[in-house]
């Protein structure tokens, strides 16, 4: 097994601080926009998102939820190995509101036609919008497209794409693997 260094912490530092000044850009002042971190590993690069407006831009209030979609995965019945579900956290309603699902890697899209069908039980939102930090865009299996992306990855199925954060893994970096 062999590992490449597609983002070093810098590069993802800077990744980073592109992708919310485009969110920036789009969204202005946040007053009807609401983050949804995808369980697990989404739910760092939404934290990091979020905390990065609050501080550098002065953005208030950004709500932030947490979705575990485990249980919506059209795939979730085809593991032999016993699937952990994440915890939901959503204390607000997503009603009329603009929600960006993010999350860490954008590879088949199955992880967010279920995170389409999660977010049902919140309401109906007036737009939702993908923000991945890595697009595996040569992978998909569904018509899914990121909204924003932090990097677009051109690799083999039988590669894999390693994001770490600081906060889990002790590090930003991120990585194709080959098995």
């Amino acid at each position: 097994m062999s590992q490449k260094v597609l983002l070093n912490t810098k590069e993802v530092q800077i990744t980073l601080h592109r992708l919310a000044c485009q969110l920036l850009e789009n969204h202005r002042t946040f007053n009807n926009t609401v983050f949804i971190g995808i369980q697990p590993r989404g739910v760092y690069l939404a934290e990091r998102l979020k905390s990065l407006l609050e501080t550098n831009y002065k953005i208030k209030d950004i709500r932030l939820g947490y979705l575990d979609i485990t249980f919506y995965r059209d795939d979730f019945r085809r593991s032999n190995k016993t699937l952990e579900a994440n915890k939901t956290d959503i204390n607000f309603i997503v009603e009329n509101k603009k929600v960006v699902f993010i999350d860490d890697v954008l590879y088949t899209g199955r992880s967010i036609r279920a995170a389409l069908t999660a977010i049902q039980s919140f309401g109906r939102p007036s737009k939702i919008e993908l923000l991945a930090f890595i697009d595996r865009r040569f992978s998909r299996h569904l018509p899914i497209q990121p909204d924003y992306s932090g990097l677009q990855v051109d690799s083999i199925n039988e590669e894999k794409v390693k994001v770490c954060w600081m906060e889990n893994d002790g590090e930003d970096a991120v990585y194709l693997i080959n098995k």
